[in-house]
C-alpha cells in the first residue's frame, strides 16, 4: 500500500488500542476504514505470543467506528467492536501520554518509542499550531 501524503485535516481524537487489554482478536482491523490497524506479536519462547493491535495514529482519522458501530441518534443501544473494550478515543492533545502508558509492553514501547510515543507528540504540536 503506498504511503498517504500529508493530512488535510487533523481529527479531535484519535484511537488508541490498550494493550493490555488487547487479545489480538482483530473485531477492530476488520472495520477500519483507512486500514490503519495491524496485528503485533511477541515471540515469548515455549510459553507461546503475545498478540495484540495497534493503530497506526499517523494513518487515523478519528471516526471511531473500531469502537462502535455508528447508529440514529435516536437508538438508545450502542453496538461496540472490541469485546474487551481496549480502544478509547483520545484527544490528539494526550496522545503521546496515553501511548506511551498502554501501547504495548514496556520492552516493546521502549523500541518503539520514536514511532509510537514520537509521532502522537509531533500530532499534538500540529493541532496547537492550527
Amino acid at each position: 500500500m503506498a504511503k498517504q501524503g500529508p493530512r488535510k485535516k487533523l481529527p479531535k481524537e484519535i484511537a488508541i488500542i490498550n494493550a493490555d487489554n488487547c487479545t489480538g482478536c482483530e473485531s477492530c482491523l476488520e472495520v477500519c476504514p483507512v486500514d490503519c490497524i495491524n496485528l503485533k506479536e511477541m515471540q515469548h519462547g515455549v510459553k507461546g505470543n503475545q498478540a495484540w493491535c495497534e493503530i497506526d495514529i499517523e494513518r487515523c482519522v478519528g471516526c471511531e467506528v473500531c469502537v462502535h458501530i455508528p447508529q440514529k441518534k435516536t437508538n438508545p443501544y450502542e453496538l461496540t467492536v472490541c469485546p474487551w473494550n481496549a480502544i478509547e478515543m483520545v484527544p490528539v492533545e494526550l496522545a503521546a501520554q496515553v501511548m506511551a502508558q498502554v501501547g504495548g509492553p514496556p520492552e516493546y514501547i521502549a523500541a518503539n518509542w520514536d514511532r509510537l510515543v514520537g509521532t502522537a507528540q509531533h500530532l499534538a504540536e500540529l493541532k496547537a499550531q492550527a
